[in-house]
């Protein structure tokens, strides 16, 4: 009799540590009927080898939120489950040995405290009295996290896996999956070696194997193999509260093991593993050794703990881990198959990962949103190019040595580039444009001056093209900036009902005359903003949607998943098809007028207004809205014709004081502005009317739209408890980047979500969301003393529920 039942609820393909998370908090939320395959043992792919370090703080807040949450499981799943996780809450240490990564990690700190993990800067002496085997004669600086520690991850994996079955789950060891039932552009089944099962939603847990099982079912899920390895020592004398230890100047970390030092790393340059292949057999499998591959981290590890210059080694460790092209993780629905989901790619942060993913996932799944916010790690942030082999091989040969590289602020990937380009990047190139890479577009970032590489210099300070966007923000102030905006994603809704669909979708009218561009948000059923977008009516039936680049994968399942049944609607992704050229600053009208015979006044062409107009030879569509909050008009135009009508501006543009400006420019002007940025200002976890942003909302249009009864009910209260703020530093020194505390009279109230300098208005520039239960009132922020910690130092600010530049638009509408 097979073992195999002849269907099932949910499906959970592979074993590791995030497979039975899912299936245990599945049950936990009241679903029986889930099946967990495993097609050799339970851990036997990556999770039994992972070094097990577990700790309470990540990137952002709610991947530290996350992280918090498995630790404190960690902590009660041995007496809830009868089963032993070996979690040993020692603490870490995180040492600096100059100070650009003191200086990093002091920023950290004041994150991690602001996200509330608890964290101490403490002495070199107190370091090296916590870790006695550690040299610290060299080092700068020092933190300790209290509550960090390590757990047994096979161990752990089981008490996870015992929870799940104590629940109702059934797991399945040596039943490998061979392939997923497709019906209707959604799973209805799985083949095994066993036999079919039938089933309704399937989650790829499969790690190594997760691409592989994604292109069972058309589904992009971009990760790769790589080397990983650690040492182990002969036994030694240890104190067996020993911390873990993290000496990422070396790429190295150390933790005490049964009486050993386990010490691995992530070396500058990975070497990827399975290219042609994960072997059939492999099951706890390991690699060869390769001393000199990893020689580097060896020497920086024995300079750091002299004492494993004199000690032997028991075992030399190689064994393959999958990565991601960006270091962040797999997690939520498939963008274009229904009932499929991801949960994959952990970047070596499984283990202290697995609790709270593996929560947030079973949340999603049987909710139908996600607990908090995790666009970090939405699978839909990937692109289709990028999971390509070619591409992920030479991407991972990189990401896996930047987990313990500096943490740059703007720091580029510098591998798999060249991917995307707009039809100006040779002229861009020419004009010395440094590029950044975003969803594989090469992107204007600045542009260099006469004899200046286009290359950053990273640091945590004014970096070197500080003062090149500083002039590119002076010159869109004051004359006009010419911007590539091409890599914004473009969707071309048609058919008789495309108006009614994006009616409901979207929280603005967009019941609006031919020519008419319309800001609005798209929002989900709680009120939480899940696009930021523009929308341009282009005919009865035709609207025009530009979305950020970043999005367009996200947006486009978002608008596909939400248009109601039974409308007529067809959706056209033309991003490739279209450019767009900004033309911003106070002198554009003058240049726009200088090369079309058209009529740009502002009783001719008004805020808003979208037309087809002649410039130069080329007839372009001109739409009169800005990001920079100046008057300007962005031009699209037909990919052919870009190089054309760039030229044309070029030659006309001297005697306005055109300038080639970038991105680093416009992000500038737009947080002077206090313009908001989708995945840091706004999320699903915000509101228009928390994000100030009620004035894009029609509430009594004549298509409720999804979202409008949350946002009712939130008007209704008589007091707004959280509000976007924006904020100036007093002192013009320090730089902000974003996640900094935000503190009014002594008390934490808030942290920022974006970040710039404020170039014309002479300081650093930051919002961020407020919290404050008697409510964030005009006079609440106005009667405060404001201060936003950088590296644990507190620096005073000012705050203002308007926007500092400009807060009446008169500059943009003029």
């Amino acid at each position: 009799m097979s073992r195999l039942p002849a269907e099932a609820e949910i499906v959970i393909i592979g074993g590791g540590i995030i497979g039975c998370s899912v299936a245990y908090h599945l049950t936990k939320l009241g679903k029986k009927n889930v099946l967990l395959l495993e097609r050799k043992q339970l851990t036997s792919g990556t999770t039994w080898h992972a070094a097990g370090l577990v700790r309470g703080m990540l990137y952002t807040k709610n991947l530290t939120q996350l992280a918090q949450y498995s630790l404190d499981l960690y902590t009660r799943l041995e007496a809830e489950t009868g089963q032993a996780t070996g979690l040993k809450q020692n603490g870490s240490i995180s040492i600096a040995a100059n100070p650009e990564r003191w200086e990093e990690i002091r920023r950290g700190a004041s994150m991690a405290r602001a996200f509330g993990v608890e964290v101490e800067e403490i002495s070199l002496d107190r370091a090296q009295e916590l870790w006695p085997l550690m040299r610290v004669d060299d080092l700068t600086g020092a933190v300790f996290f209290p509550q960090d520690g390590q757990v047994n991850p096979a161990d752990t994996t089981m008490a996870l896996a015992k929870g799940a079955r104590m629940g109702g789950a059934t797991i399945l060891e040596h039943c490998k999956v061979t392939g997923i039932e497709m019906k209707g552009g959604r799973p209805v089944g799985v083949t095994t070696s066993e036999g079919n099962v039938k089933t309704e939603i399937v989650i790829n847990c499969a790690g190594m194997w997760a691409h592989e099982v994604g292109r069972w079912a058309g589904v992009d899920v971009p990760l790769h193999a790589a080397e990983h390895y650690y040492l182990v020592t002969e036994a030694m004398d240890l104190p067996k509260n020993l911390p873990v230890l993290r000496n990422m100047d070396a790429g190295a970390y150390f933790k005490e093991d049964t009486g050993k030092i386990l010490f691995g790393g992530f070396e500058t340059k990975a070497k990827p593993w399975g290219m042609d292949g994960i072997p059939e057999d492999f099951c706890f499998d390991e690699l060869p050794e390769d001393f000199e591959h990893f020689q580097p981290v060896i020497e920086g590890a024995m300079h750091r703990v002299p004492i494993l210059a004199e000690t032997g080694i028991r075992k030399f460790f190689n064994g393959p881990e999958s990565f991601t092209p960006d270091q962040r993780y797999l997690l939520g629905p498939a963008p274009d198959v229904e009932n499929y989901w991801v949960a994959a790619g952990f970047n070596s942060i499984g283990i202290q990962s697995a609790g709270g993913a593996g929560m947030a996932l079973a949340h999603w799944i049987v909710e139908g949103h996600p607990p908090l916010d995790l666009w970090d790690v939405d699978l839909r942030r990937m692109q289709p190019h990028q999971n390509r082999k070619s591409y992920l091989v030479t991407r991972v040969s990189e990401a896996l040595g930047l987990t313990y590289a500096m943490h740059w602020p703007y720091r580029q990937f510098e591998t798999a580039r060249n991917i995307r380009h707009t039809p100006l990047y040779a002229r861009l190139k020419e004009h010395g444009a440094c590029f950044g890479e975003l969803a594989g577009w090469e992107r204007p970032n600045w542009f260099a001056n006469p004899g200046q590489e286009p290359k950053y210099q990273y640091s945590f300070g004014r970096q070197n093209w500080f003062e090149n966007a500083a002039a590119e923000v002076h010159a869109t102030r004051t004359a006009v900036g010419l911007y590539d905006q091409s890599t914004m994603a473009k969707f071309l809704v048609t058919g008789k009902d495309a108006e009614a669909a994006l009616q409901y979708v979207s929280a603005a009218d967009m019941a609006v005359p031919d020519g008419k561009s319309v800001y609005t948000q798209w929002l989900n059923e709680r009120g939480g903003i899940e696009a930021d977008l523009t929308i341009t009516r282009l005919g009865r039936e035709r609207f025009l949607i530009m979305t950020a680049a970043a999005t367009a994968v996200r947006d486009m399942s978002w608008l596909k998943r939400h248009i109601p049944a039974g409308l007529t609607v067809g959706i056209e992704d033309v991003t490739s098809a279209i450019a767009i050229l900004g033309v911003m600053g106070p002198n554009a009208r003058a240049l726009m007028q200088s090369v079309s015979a058209d009529d740009f006044t502002n009783a001719g062409f008004p805020f808003g207004a979208s037309k087809v107009v002649t410039i130069g030879s080329v007839e372009a569509r001109a739409t009169r809205i800005s990001y920079m909050g100046e008057l300007g008009w962005e031009l699209y135009v037909p990919a052919e014709f870009a190089i054309a009508l760039f030229d044309t501006l070029m030659a006309a543009g001297g005697p306005h004081g055109l300038k080639l400006c970038g991105m680093h420019a416009m992000d500038a002007l737009r947080i002077e502005k206090a313009y908001r940025h989708w995945g840091h200002d706004i999320t699903e976890e915000d509101t228009p009317i928390e994000a100030g942003l009620a004035f894009a909302v029609a509430y009594d249009k004549a298509v409720p739209f999804l979202g409008r009864e949350a946002l009712l009910k939130q008007r209704a209260e008589p007091v707004l408890k959280k509000r976007l703020v924006q904020f100036a530093l007093n002192d013009p020194d320090p730089i902000l980047y974003h996640n900094e505390p935000i503190y009014r009279n002594g008390k934490l109230v808030g942290t920022t979500s974006s970040a710039n300098y404020g170039h014309h208005l002479g300081s650093a520039i930051a919002l961020g969301y407020v919290v404050e239960e008697g409510g964030v009132t005009p006079d609440y922020v106005a009667s405060g003393e404001w201060e936003i910690e950088i590296g644990l130092k507190r620096f005073s600010a000012r705050a203002s529920l308007r926007p500092m530049y400009d807060p009446t638009s008169a500059r943009m509408k003029v």
